[in-house]
């Protein structure tokens, strides 16, 4: 039976990927590119500015901008970053690589689209704090609540729970190679400690995620760059290694441009989740000034994801040439990568930091399909069932195969980008109107400050409906 439904998924999966997907992805951040003026680099230094300003910032309504910045953070620095990219490469070859880093530059401009909005169409929460994102904005800024109804059942679904069950794969996977542990016993230690994190509520799980990514992506992009360091005379020709298979020049470990390219774009959206409708649900629970703020920080987000984390990874793996083991593939690929590099050691450090880095996008993924879960019905009822579904596939991904979690995760992710990108795509104007707002007062040597009326024609706005100081003029959409 299980064949049966793996050969389904897959079947569809291929036409979503191979097609339709990569088509959507690269055209419409290609639109978003050129219309924002190539804001990923022209803004990279207000972006590093915002990131710390909201670092220094504090709110007792919500949370800091930096804790959604560490809560989106969560969720996309863990496995797809470090078992990800070790299957893109063991699939699609070193050129699944450059890939991965085009779909992040030109990604970087649809993430900035879907958090800005998630900032301007956020709403009041019960608890005094904000929530937010694509079934948000779907609803007030599109008027289709089915359009967001749809997107929040395919983002609890996938991220709350296949997702979920993906990570504690990885996590029982990387134990078991590394110490012999029983893979339920695992699991079950792991659903215990989680519950007691998603029962504290949002304040638990953004101070969690603050603690646990600003400490393991530290942790690991030294070990990637000590490693580098060791190889520093090799790394001209590794380059050079990725930019011809990306291209299919060599054949090397099937680094045909088909499955580089396939392999690079699925895994690195997985990894940096950029135009997926992910990251703009925790960016949405932000207390900040200005919605664009929060875009910029998430747009810098999938940067530092790709170009930083998921590339230390890469060259972790290409740098100790056991992608050429046709055994290998996932976490066993980074595991024996690191023990080349570094000694046997490494097997068990990386199960460790393997841990802790699924374990905070955990939360993160809990976190988005909590948000959701209160779109479609606000009766706790709903949430505690939910609750006890997360747990249970934490605990069914700890023993299951890693090909079928892995297919449906990327079926479910499929689906969630294709209403997403429609969606952004609609209400796009409204955030370019609301980043020449920013950029305006910027330039006036101001400190932006967003309104419902910074923006002429806007309404369904909740968060930002305030009276605005009678001597500014409105911006026209």
């Amino acid at each position: 039976m299980q064949e049966v439904v793996q050969g389904f998924v897959s079947s569809i999966n291929e036409f979503l990927w191979s097609y339709l997907l990569i088509a959507m992805l690269i055209a419409f951040g290609l639109f978003f590119t050129f219309r924002s003026k190539f804001l990923q680099i022209r803004l990279l230094k207000e972006m590093i500015r915002v990131l710390k300003e909201g670092a220094d910032s504090s709110s007792k309504d919500g949370i800091s901008p930096f804790q959604a910045f560490c809560i989106s953070m969560a969720a996309r620095v863990g496995t797809g970053n470090i078992t990800g990219i070790a299957i893109a490469i063991a699939l699609g070859g070193p050129g699944a690589v450059f890939w991965m880093w085009v779909l992040a530059v030109i990604g970087s401009a649809s993430a900035f689209i879907e958090s800005t909005l998630a900032q301007i169409y956020k709403v009041k929460d019960k608890d005094g704090g904000f929530r937010g994102g694509p079934a948000y904005y779907m609803e007030k800024g599109l008027k289709k609540r089915w359009m967001g109804g749809l997107f929040a059942v395919l983002i609890t679904l996938s991220f709350g729970l296949i997702f979920n069950a993906v990570q504690s794969n990885t996590i029982t996977l990387a134990f078991e190679n590394a110490f012999g542990t029983n893979r339920l016993v695992l699991g079950i230690i792991m659903t215990v400690a989680f519950a007691a994190i998603i029962f504290g509520g949002v304040k638990r799980i953004a101070k969690m995620s603050e603690y646990i990514v600003v400490v393991l992506a530290v942790a690991y992009i030294a070990v990637a760059l000590f490693i580098i360091i060791m190889n520093i005379q090799e790394m001209p020709s590794l380059i050079a290694l990725i930019v011809k298979n990306a291209f299919g020049f060599d054949q090397i470990a099937g680094g045909s441009l088909g499955a580089a390219l396939m392999q690079g774009i699925k895994r690195g959206l997985f990894s940096n989740e950029a135009g997926m409708g992910s990251a703009p649900n925790a960016a949405a629970a932000a207390t900040t000034s200005h919605p664009v703020k929060q875009g910029l920080i998430q747009a810098f987000g999938v940067l530092t994801d790709t170009l930083i984390i998921c590339s230390s990874t890469a060259f972790i793996i290409l740098l100790s040439g056991t992608y050429t083991n046709k055994n290998l593939s996932g976490i066993e690929l980074t595991q024996a990568a690191l023990s080349t590099h570094i000694g046997s050691w490494a097997t068990g450090a990386l199960a460790i930091m393997i841990f802790l880095f699924a374990f905070s996008t955990l939360i993160g993924n809990y976190y988005y399909g909590e948000t959701n879960i209160e779109f479609l019905n606000t009766n706790k009822a709903w949430l505690m069932t939910y609750r006890v579904a997360v747990l249970a596939m934490i605990v069914f991904g700890s023993i299951s195969q890693i090909q079928l979690v892995w297919d449906l995760a990327d079926l479910f992710m499929g689906f969630m980008v294709v209403v997403n990108l429609i969606a952004i795509l609609l209400l796009s104007k409204v955030a370019f109107a609301a980043l020449k707002d920013y950029l305006g007062q910027k330039k006036a040597g101001k400190d932006p400050v967003f309104y419902q009326d910074s923006i002429s024609g806007l309404d369904n706005i909740e968060a930002w409906d305030h009276s605005k100081d009678k001597s500014s003029s409105k911006k026209a959409i």
